[in-house]
């Protein structure tokens, strides 16, 4: 069976959000006001073969010219994805819902870790993404993505 058809068994929502998305990430302190917000182009893609059963492209952009790139992969272990970057680690896995959930471990930043819940809507058109996020064991900030699909480059 390849990584497709192995993720599909587990995981079947993870597929629906296959390609490309453009969007924003904002960033929201305890109290909620804006810290940070920055446009970014995702590429989610499943490969059939080697390594990794998910990899995701990410490219960010800053109204100030700031800029970053990043590249991870994710494996399929049991029913669930696992993660173990130079950044982050921990595992996703599926709701009944069809909703996708991640608790990530930050490596980059000591004592933080947060939960991503991820819905894409009916029409699989946009998609909405939350970041609790939590450091030293209380809530910190929260994130929240907004992306739209987009045709290949």
């Amino acid at each position: 069976m390849g990584n497709r058809a192995e993720l599909e068994a587990a995981m079947p929502a993870m597929l629906l959000h296959e390609g490309w998305w453009d969007g924003w990430y904002r960033h929201y302190d305890a109290d909620g006001a804006l810290i940070d917000a920055h446009r970014v182009k995702t590429h989610c893609e499943f490969p059939d073969a080697g390594e990794w059963h998910y990899i995701q492209h990410n490219w960010l952009t800053w109204e100030n010219g700031r800029s970053a790139t990043y590249e991870f992969g994710g494996k399929l272990e049991g029913e669930r994805l696992h993660w173990a970057t130079d950044r982050f680690s921990g595992h996703g896995w599926q709701t009944a819902e069809d909703t996708l959930m991640l608790k990530l471990d930050r490596i980059d930043v000591p004592g933080a870790h947060y939960v991503e819940m991820i819905n894409i809507a009916p029409d699989r058109q946009s998609r909405a993404r939350t970041w609790q996020w939590f450091k030293d064991g209380v809530p910190w900030k929260r994130t929240l993505c907004d992306e739209e699909r987009i045709p290949a480059p």
